[in-house]
């Protein structure tokens, strides 16, 4: 497992990420098996090409969403941005940054 040092987001910075997730469709889904090796791996693949996903929790997973969005930030060592219903958005900065977030 990966150990990253976490930078703290400021609430500019997060408010600017929410409105880039606003647009996107989500990528993944977490469904009836729950969060699966195989969901972590595609997750984690995912914030290293686009630092920024949007997940989907379906009604049929056995974790609520906030539930899951804590195990997927934990998991990925990303940054929970967003809950919203039961769309996860979670960010982690690259080692080249794609996305310049404001001061």
């Amino acid at each position: 497992m990966k150990v990253r040092v976490q930078e703290l987001l400021t609430g500019k910075q997060k408010r600017y990420l929410r409105s880039l997730a606003a647009k996107m469709t989500p990528l993944l889904q977490v469904g009836k098996s729950g969060i699966s090796d195989n969901v972590i791996t595609q997750l984690d693949d995912a914030l290293t090409a686009r630092e920024l996903t949007k997940v989907r929790v379906l009604p049929n997973c056995p974790l609520e969403a906030s539930e899951a969005a804590s195990i997927l930030s934990e998991r990925t060592q990303s940054e929970l941005i967003q809950v919203i219903g039961r769309n996860v958005v979670l960010y982690r900065r690259g080692k080249e940054p794609k996305i310049e977030l404001p001061d």
